[in-house]
């Protein structure tokens, strides 16, 4: 066996190199780089891009641990875009609901947000884009819409009943025509597209 044998392709170049886990989120990040954005513009684009075209493993509502390297103070940082509990998510609170456990879907267990907020901290303390120019492809990959993985539609699939019977306004959203949607079918999500869109228009007009 060649001692340069590996089991995954391997990337070389001289310029910049972007991996994750879906091809459109490093594409994204990757023509950051090339527009002469830093490696912090080219994350927060890849991440707000993964948060569309991955919605079955994150999304505005969720988290991010980021772990950076920062050239300039030549120190790692760790910045931290996992959510806290709400105030009234309490031991006592679950046992009043005769929960022994927290949920693992649903409500209940759901976090304060933390993944937009992080994105944003880390564009502001090291980036150098404006935020309207690394959330503009997520907004149109949302808006103009994107292949579904295999994963998403099983995902879909696996939890239609709830969607269906007690999370109506999800049902609107990945049941379209009441159908869970075939793998690599183009899905849209105007709803985030809209809400993004206004975050801009309301930080423009501050």
């Amino acid at each position: 066996m060649s001692a340069s044998f590996t089991t995954r392709p391997e990337i070389r170049g001289t310029f910049g190199v972007v991996s994750s886990t879906h091809w459109l989120a490093s594409q994204v990040a990757m023509s950051v780089l090339e527009r002469g954005g830093n490696a912090y513009d080219a994350a927060v684009a890849g991440g707000f891009t993964l948060q569309i075209v991955e919605p079955h493993l994150n999304g505005p509502g969720g988290e991010v641990p980021i772990l950076l390297w920062s050239e300039r103070e030549q120190r790692m940082r760790a910045l931290c875009g996992q959510g806290p509990a709400p105030a009234l998510a309490t031991p006592a609170y679950f046992r009043g609901l005769g929960v022994e456990l927290v949920p693992g879907i649903g409500l209940l267990p759901a976090t304060v947000p933390g993944a937009f907020g992080a994105w944003l901290t880390l564009l502001r303390d090291y980036g150098t884009w404006e935020l309207a120019e690394v959330l503009r492809p997520a907004i149109d990959y949302a808006r103009e819409g994107f292949p579904l993985v295999p994963r998403i539609s099983q995902a879909i699939l696996a939890v239609q009943a709830l969607f269906r019977d007690e999370w109506t306004s999800s049902r609107d959203v990945w049941l379209p025509d009441g159908r869970v949607p075939a793998p690599d079918a183009l899905f849209r999500t105007p709803a985030i597209a809209a809400t993004y869109t206004r975050i801009l228009d309301d930080a423009h007009a501050k």
